[in-house]
């Protein structure tokens, strides 16, 4: 392999990294709880209008 030859490697995930690690103060913070029961929810209400239909 030529030494001046960039194989990718780490240093190309290297920016999504550093990306995804940062917090933006404006972003909408949800606790994963309610997103659950949300989707419960949901799939209950669903349900029931499939049912009375």
């Amino acid at each position: 392999m030529d030494r001046g030859q960039n194989t990718g490697g780490l240093m190309s995930s290297a920016g999504l990294v550093r990306y995804f690690d940062s917090e933006d103060s404006n972003a909408i913070l949800i606790n994963p709880k309610t997103v659950v029961a949300s989707g419960v929810m949901l799939g209950v209400l669903v349900q029931l209008l499939t049912f009375v239909s």
